[in-house]
């Protein structure tokens, strides 16, 4: 790239950066506290068994103190794959942990998903607070799945069944199932304002990793630009809870102990973080025997909590929210839910049918990330090699752009050619900036030379830095990808810690940066003092905002600029170009 692309560039991350910390404005507000409720008091816990029904129809929370835990002894049953082990608990009758057999967390632990919280995915409460869980009935029946069975008060009988779907051939290793069956074998009439299903905890794996991307987040109807039927997901990240003073002063806003959002038609609910996700789909509900309408999700709850106070670690807590309904004595209510627990891998969430992809959330360059990743998994899939595959997909990328950036770089020579021509006419009307600068132009018009004739490779570049950004920075399959030193892509590749100091010493953001200002050496200089102080630094910014960044995204940078080096060298050995004034217009030869 050009002076002026790493300029635009360098202005893109600072804007990136400023984006993430003014984002919590932009999500939906929450809805507003009931009376009953007061504002800093977090959501009531659910009372104990003796105190108040499973799903009780109060529609509302009431502030009542947290309940101490169970007094009774914990039973565990597990359902295991190749790839995912759950740990079901009689305490709450859910998911307790996810244990996912082929992710390595740190020092070589398996990666624990829901660990940092007592509440089950799948449990269904009232409230979704740190309730007092109810104890279930825990058994495995024949078939391999596990049912969770507990009698509630009046003759209610709630029974869930947790399973791997079955697919031939196998479809997804991280998808199963779970039913929830609430028969009234009473004399009284049974009624539910709604429940909450516990969508359980996401919290960051490694320290480093980005706590943007911890978000709680729903997918909903809505309509797209031409006014078609579509979904979107919507999210709310972990920093939105803990306030902030925003940026420059924008988007200041106060802490919130809990967040619940309204909406109608959801497709499915979900915790995430950076790289893994719990999402839970309704599939659909049937009552008295009859299929039910109101089947999908209207709602969704989320906290946030503290997972290390040491590493400054926040985690996130959700529950979804459903219809209520009523059921008459000997009626039976059932719905069917499917959990995807899991890696966020983008290709087999888009084979799922409720749009779970939708939840890597690429931003506004979506098009250009879901296609950069899909492209670098061929890569990978022929090289079996991430690091490998960044250089080749950098490779092709510069070769897409070489005929472009070949005209760049011809306009900054004949640019350069006219900067001794141009300082006359600064310093001719250095008092009179209006006069300068239609001087200017019209030398650039005398000599036939487009001022920003380098800008077209550097536009083109500004969606491809934003959408490889959002892509690299998401991609589970660079987590432990090795290449060289680096022993993780999807984290910066320190090698060392200065003594004292304790900073990190990484090595390919330094690469990138003495490749940056090799490449700036090279580049033709410029008339503008101001432009050339500026560059002078630009290595040195960019070096500071990227150094932390995950050594893929430091990777491609860095293999970006080697190839802008070999381009420069290639342009050096063609002819200068001549600097020759063409006729105006209306005197051309025909």
């Amino acid at each position: 790239m050009d002076r002026t692309a790493w300029i635009v560039v360098t202005l893109c991350v600072v804007g990136l950066i400023a984006w993430y910390i003014y984002a919590g404005k932009q999500m939906p507000p929450a809805r507003p506290s009931t009376a009953t409720a007061s504002p800093t008091s977090p959501p009531v816990a659910e009372a104990s068994a003796s105190a108040r029904p499973y799903l009780s129809p109060s529609p509302v929370p009431t502030p009542t103190p947290v309940q101490p835990g169970p007094t009774f002894p914990e039973k565990i049953e597990t359902l295991r794959n190749a790839d995912v082990e759950l740990r079901l608990t009689n305490r709450g009758g859910g998911i307790k942990e996810v244990i996912l057999l082929n992710q390595i967390a740190k020092d070589d632990k398996r990666v624990i998903l829901n660990s940092a919280q007592e509440m089950p995915i799948g449990a269904i409460v009232d409230q979704p607070a740190p309730p007092a869980l109810p104890e279930f009935a825990l058994s495995r029946e024949p078939d391999g799945s596990v049912r969770c069975e507990r009698a509630m008060q009046d003759g209610v009988t709630m029974r869930k069944k947790f399973f791997f779907q079955k697919t031939n051939p196998p479809k997804d290793n991280f998808l199963l199932e779970f039913d929830v069956d609430l028969a009234n074998g009473g004399a009284q009439p049974y009624a539910s304002s709604g429940y909450f299903v516990a969508l359980g905890s996401a919290a960051p794996i490694h320290p480093r990793d980005y706590p943007y991307y911890t978000r709680l987040v729903w997918c909903v109807p809505t309509h797209g630009w031409f006014g078609e039927s579509t979904v979107k997901a919507r999210d709310r990240n972990v920093s939105s809870f803990q306030g902030g003073g925003g940026f420059l002063g924008l988007g200041q806003r106060a802490p919130q102990p809990f967040f619940q959002q309204d909406f109608t038609g959801g497709e499915w609910t979900a915790v995430t973080n950076q790289f893994f996700a719990t999402i839970i789909a309704p599939l659909n509900a049937t009552l008295a025997g009859k299929g039910f309408d109101s089947w999908k999700a209207n709602g969704i709850w989320g906290r946030s909590f503290e997972v290390s106070t040491e590493q400054h670690m926040v985690g996130i807590e959700g529950a979804m929210h459903m219809p209520g309904f009523q059921l008459q004595p000997g009626q039976s209510y059932t719905a069917r839910f499917q959990i995807y627990v899991g890696p966020k891998i983008y290709h087999q969430l888009g084979q799922l049918e409720h749009n779970e992809a939708e939840i890597m959330n690429f931003g506004v360059f979506k098009v250009v990330s879901q296609f950069l990743l899909n492209f670098l998994n061929t890569i990978h899939s022929v090289v079996k090699d991430y690091g490998v595959a960044i250089l080749i997909l950098t490779a092709i990328i510069r070769l897409v752009l070489w005929p472009l950036q070949s005209k760049a770089n011809r306009s900054m020579r004949q640019m350069a050619a006219l900067s001794p021509k141009m300082q006359e006419l600064r310093e001719k009307y250095k008092d009179d900036p209006t006069r300068m600068n239609q001087e200017v132009m019209k030398l650039y018009k005398q000599y036939g030379i487009n001022p920003v004739g380098g800008c077209l490779p550097m536009m083109i570049q500004i969606p491809i830095f934003f959408g490889l950004y959002q892509m690299l920075a998401q991609a589970v399959e660079l987590r432990n990808a090795r290449f060289l030193w680096v022993q993780d892509l999807s984290q910066p590749d320190t090698v060392a810690h200065l003594p004292v100091l304790g900073w990190p010493v990484n090595i390919i953001p330094l690469c990138m940066a003495a490749t940056q200002i090799w490449l700036m050496a090279m580049t033709p200089k410029t008339g503008d003092p101001t432009q050339r102080r500026v560059m002078m630094f630009t290595p040195l910014i960019f070096l500071f905002i990227c150094y932390n960044f995950a050594a893929a995204l430091a990777l491609y940078y860095t293999a970006q600029n080697l190839f802008s080096i070999l381009q420069f060298y290639q342009n050096k050995r063609q002819p200068m170009p001549k600097l020759e004034k063409v006729a105006p217009a209306g005197k051309r030869k025909r």
